[in-house]
């Protein structure tokens, strides 16, 4: 990977560890191969970063489905119907995942999945 991409995955990373919608085991695999950078872990440190990115991102289509869900008026309150009509609106556009700041940081790092395996 350029030096230039590596820069742009940290980067990336960071946003994700600093999104209020990141779980926390995508905070620690995103720290994990961050701390590994440059060491002989690095690689291993990547495989799993992308795993559990690849088991997080959210397609579009859960997005509404939990949105509508009574764990999602759980989580989402009364939020939860203004979720799966923004969830609506991605799918209209042609986009296939959720759009918060998690995923959006997610879908640009595995963008650059073949470069940093």
């Amino acid at each position: 990977m350029s030096q230039t991409g590596k820069e742009y995955v940290m980067e990336k990373a960071r946003e994700l560890m600093d999104a209020h919608t990141c779980c926390a085991e995508a905070r620690e695999a995103a720290q994990a191969w961050l701390d590994a950078i440059g060491t002989d872990k690095e690689a291993e440190m990547a495989e799993n970063l992308i795993a559990e990115l690849e088991e997080d991102l959210m397609p579009v289509e859960q997005l509404i489905a939990f949105a509508e869900s009574e764990a999602g008026a759980g989580v989402f309150g009364d939020k939860a119907g203004e979720v799966a009509a923004h969830g609506r609106t991605i799918r209209e556009a042609g986009g296939k995942y959720c759009d918060c700041p998690a995923c959006a940081a997610v879908e640009a790092i595995l963008e650059k999945k073949g470069e940093l395996l």
